[in-house]
């Protein structure tokens, strides 16, 4: 019996793979506790889940180059992970009022640039031509998600610090500036690998 099949088993059921299944599992449990937006108690229960989720996506990634468990699975199911947990928790706070008014346009700025990077990613793969995650693009993620965990507090939190539900907005209109940034560096790499493919061969 070969090895590599035992190998890329266990890897499926790695510790981190483990993590990013969790984060997958916390989405349907954050949509329940946001279907009552009114109860302060289910708001801190969603925000736990949402944070808990958020530490997963980092540690997912460090113990998996950590401990060079890798996997095809992972690096397919991580990035799903995260923008099902993003475009879920915007989706539900659209729903519930949170994000509003001129509010909206930030959170449509994320969700379709997400949209566009997943079928760039797919196009640029078939390439076989790899895009790294810039710096910016990493404080984007980062931002993206503590706006939106100031939102998922809401008014819980504003019974707390009467500015919760206000940073969460202004940290999404940031977010949503610097997801432009990030998507136009994607759109420039797939735009020019295009004009590539397409160019008539010697």
């Amino acid at each position: 019996m070969s090895i590599a099949p035992a190998m890329r088993r266990s890897h499926a059921w790695s510790i981190p793979n483990i993590l990013t299944y969790g984060r997958l599992l916390a989405v349907p449990a954050l949509v329940a506790c946001l279907f009552w937006p009114g109860e302060h108690l289910m708001r801190w229960l969603a925000l736990a889940i949402f944070v808990a989720a958020g530490v997963t996506d980092f540690l997912d990634g460090y113990l998996a180059r950590a401990w060079a468990q890798q996997s095809a699975i992972g690096r397919m199911l991580d990035p799903i992970a995260d923008k099902v947990l993003v475009a879920a928790s915007l989706l539900m706070l659209v729903a519930d009022g949170d994000i509003r008014g001129w509010a909206l346009w930030a959170a449509i700025i994320i969700l379709c640039r997400e949209i566009l990077v997943s079928g760039l990613r797919e196009f640029l793969a078939e390439l076989r031509v790899s895009v790294p995650v810039s710096t910016v693009a990493k404080w984007k993620t980062t931002l993206q998600l503590v706006a939106i965990g100031f939102l998922i507090a809401g008014p819980a939190g504003d019974r707390v610090f009467s500015g919760t539900s206000t940073v969460g907005v202004i940290l999404l209109w940031v977010a949503a500036l610097l997801t432009l940034y990030t998507g136009w560096d994607y759109l420039r790499a797939g735009l020019r690998h295009m004009v590539d493919e397409d160019r008539p061969g010697p």
